[in-house]
């Protein structure tokens, strides 16, 4: 449910591909077929770390059928890739450090050839140490798996002096917090189709949430300019930040230009395991202090980020991580410092949430701390150290001003489930069933932050069609996108779905837009329209003035075409436009256009990674422990949510009630646990992700879509603050039931156990 105020005029509304979506109809990139195509397979190290003596490929070849098989010898170009950092090999030469590293790679004619030829080739090891712990990897004697060394990054943040900080406190509270490694579980795992093309180009169909860095990763694989490879990336059977980055693009691309056939890439679930990104398992030690009115006086920190063999987004993950262990509070002393790890544990990269959930769990849970300690009410000590519209961000650079921690610490108050905390009996009739209700504060930086490249575009046109054609370089993987972008066309343009053609996700024909990632889409949208809008409507508006004679004051874009503002005032149904979309495309095009490109909005102060637009949320739980199995389950929720305008009421909601659902699994079940550099959970019948029955039945969604007058910046986006606040939240309702502090996710039930007195009712430890 959405309680909103519906001042930015949302409306519900049917997403494009819904229909399609829901009856199964509509066809994903790994569902693509043609005549003629070849199979991919990768050759993946079965060592965490090791050195490569030797790799014979010739009884693959051999074997018929088969028509290629490629190593490191074959990349032409740089074999390396990384959205930032290119320190993956495409293929390894000499040395490996997870077992998801590629070592060679096969195209045949079958599926079954192609797996077949894999275990032909053959491949001498030399096993080295293997580093599973960061903590252990940054020793001394530790081997070093980078020629840099293990360190990949390291973030830090001073105010004030914490020591003298922790002097004035009358309660100090230190607890460390541990992390898991989470899998973003698409419904669509890591593929696609890869199809050479006359004149030497190439054409990529595959999921990924940036088609221009696709393009410019494998332009330098390959050798051969941008221009020669055409990347089609939607739709996309989900993503949450696992497929920014290259996947089996660089091995596809390489087996379809020497074949010079089609080559088809799709991995298994547990290829999609073993190689594919995972959430930053951190270790986060937080020692926070107060004074006796229950102000924020120190708080120091200190992170480390297992990130893994490979770099990818480690460095800007730690960034959001170390500006959001400060949170939406004014703390008067802070220290933060976080180092991001080498390992030969499988590759930590980008996920919904991007570092912010391990630090608002972390803090949320030494507020509740706190509150205790000081005999506090724990919702009233946030209040009293929540950030003004006016102050700084947490790294005291300049923000956008908003109201928007006031306001949904407001709202959660007087929500009815914070309401009926004080009067909830943990008894529930049933001794071993406790019940409890916790919340958690949130806030979350849109866009990439300060110092990252952060572009933005689109173009409008007037097509040969007569259609209304929109173009951007965004992905449609399940956010809504297309739904977003149309509700915002159908505002602006008056005029009905069928007048209008949605471009997104290839390289071909969309402007280069920045990424689909980091809450940002929704906002450039906006943006982007409220450039090209204008622009383009007065000169459609120009061209029906000159074939109709009518003033350009006087007309305005409506359904079906151009009318006269005076039509529109006393429209009956016998009412046509004056000029049809279509009438005026048939007049020509040419000139029919508006493209703009600019930057997403950043703070002008020089913080490395700092935020300038933030979202704000509040969630409230209610849980139901059960002391007999330690099994906690999550029966009622209440999130609100400050994000500026509501465009799209349905993927709003979507969003909120998604995200959680993923945030349950960061919070109880899911852990994709490693020993020895080798996974131990490999699919998903022991890799347990939420079910519909885990979901709880209430979830209120309330919307705060007010910003300051003086605010020009729009809707921000909530496509990560809903995983966000759940954890912290559970937790401190957990402790409402049973007393009982957790100090690591997921939840280990085990802790949760109590014998209980059968003949009392009453449980004990």
């Amino acid at each position: 449910m959405l309680l909103t105020k519906q001042s930015s005029g949302a409306r519900w509304h049917l997403r494009p591909d819904g229909p399609d979506k829901v009856t199964g109809a509509l066809k994903y990139l790994t569902d693509m077929q043609m005549e003629g195509m070849l199979y991919g397979k990768v050759l993946r190290s079965p060592h965490p770390h090791a050195w490569i003596l030797a790799i014979r490929t010739e009884r693959a070849e051999r074997l018929p059928g088969v028509r290629a098989v490629i190593t490191h010898l074959d990349v032409p170009g740089m074999n390396r890739f990384g959205i930032a950092i290119p320190d993956q090999p495409v293929l390894c030469e000499d040395h490996v450090r997870y077992v998801g590293d590629a070592v060679a790679a096969v195209a045949a004619e079958t599926e079954e050839l192609a797996e077949l030829a894999l275990t032909l080739i053959e491949v001498d090891y030399e096993p080295l140490q293997v580093v599973d712990d960061p903590e252990a990897a940054l020793l001394p004697n530790a081997p070093r798996l980078h020629p840099g060394g293990n360190v990949l990054h390291r973030s830090a943040y001073k105010r004030g002096d914490v020591k003298e900080g922790f002097a004035r406190c009358a309660h100090v509270v230190e607890e460390t917090y541990y992390t898991p490694r989470q899998m973003h579980a698409y419904m669509e795992t890591e593929g696609g189709l890869f199809v050479p093309e006359e004149e030497g180009r190439l054409t990529v169909y595959a999921p990924t949430q940036h088609g221009f860095k696709d393009r410019m990763q494998l332009g330098r694989i390959l050798a051969v300019p941008d221009s020669q490879i055409r990347v089609v990336s939607s739709p996309i059977g989900g993503s949450f930040g696992g497929k920014d980055e290259l996947n089996v693009q660089p091995y596809g691309a390489l087996l379809a230009l020497k074949t010079g056939k089609p080559v088809k890439m799709h991995q298994s679930r547990w290829e999609s395991v073993r190689a594919g990104l995972k959430r930053h398992p951190m270790k986060i030690t937080m020692r926070t202090g107060i004074d006796d009115q229950g102000k924020l006086i120190a708080h120091q920190v200190r992170i480390v980020a297992d990130t893994g063999a490979y770099a990818t987004l480690g460095p800007a993950v730690l960034n959001f991580c170390a500006e959001h262990v400060l949170g939406p509070y004014l703390i008067v002393h802070t220290d933060v410092e976080g180092v991001s790890v080498y390992t030969n544990n499988g590759v930590s990269g980008e996920f919904r949430g991007f570092g912010g959930n391990q630090a608002i769990y972390a803090l949320e849970g030494q507020l509740d701390r706190l509150a205790e300690a000081a005999g506090m009410d724990p919702w009233r000590l946030r209040r009293i150290n929540v950030r003004g519209a006016c102050d700084a961000g947490p790294m005291g650079q300049r923000i956008v001003p908003t109201d928007g921690a006031v306001q949904v610490w407001e709202a959660l108050e007087r929500s009815p489930i914070w309401e009926r905390r004080s009067a909830l009996s943990s008894n529930t009739g049933e001794p071993w069933l406790r019940r409890g209700i916790g919340a958690a504060l949130v806030m979350h930086g849109s866009g990439l932050g300060f110092g990252i490249p952060d572009p933005a575009g689109g173009r409008l046109l007037l097509n040969r069609e007569g259609k209304i054609e929109a173009a951007f370089g965004y992905e449609e993987f399940g956010q809504g996108v297309l739904a977003t972008l149309e509700i915002m066309l159908l505002e602006h343009f008056h005029c009905e779905a069928g007048d209008l053609r949605l471009v997104i996700g290839d390289t071909d024909l969309v402007p280069s837009s920045g990424s689909s990632t980091a809450s940002r889409v929704t906002s450039m949208l906006w943006h982007s329209l409220n450039r090209l809008v204008p622009v383009f409507l007065g000169k459609l508006l120009a061209r029906a003035s000159e074939l109709t004679g009518i003033p350009p004051e006087q007309l305005c874009t409506g359904p079906g075409g151009v009318w006269q503002k005076s039509q529109l005032e006393h429209q009956n149904g016998s009412d046509e436009p004056v000029l049809t979309y279509l009438q005026i495309a048939e007049q020509g095009t040419h000139g029919m256009m508006a493209q703009t490109q600019f930057h997403f909005p950043i703070t002008p102060d020089a913080v490395t990674g700092g935020h300038y637009l933030y979202t704000y949320s509040a969630v409230a739980v209610e849980v139901e422990v059960n002391t007999l199995t330690g099994k906690v389950r999550v029966i009622d929720q209440h999130h609100v949510v400050a994000a500026g305008p509501v465009v799209n009421p349905m993927g709003y909601i979507g969003q909120i009630e998604g995200g959680n659902s993923m945030a349950l699994g960061f919070t109880l079940s899911e852990d994709a646990v490693m020993q020895e550099g080798h996974y131990l959970t490999k699919n998903l019948d022991t890799y347990l992700i939420p079910t519909i029955r885990d979901v709880p039945a209430h979830i209120q969604v309330e919307a705060i879509d007010e910003l300051p007058l003086e605010d020009i910046y729009g809707p921000r986006g909530v496509g990560e603050i809903g995983t966000i606040g759940p954890a912290p939240a559970i937790c401190s309702a957990i402790h409402h039931a049973v007393g009982k502090w957790i100090t690591r996710l997921p939840i280990d039930s085990s802790q949760l156990i109590e014998v209980v007195d059968w003949t009392k009712g009453e449980g004990s430890l």
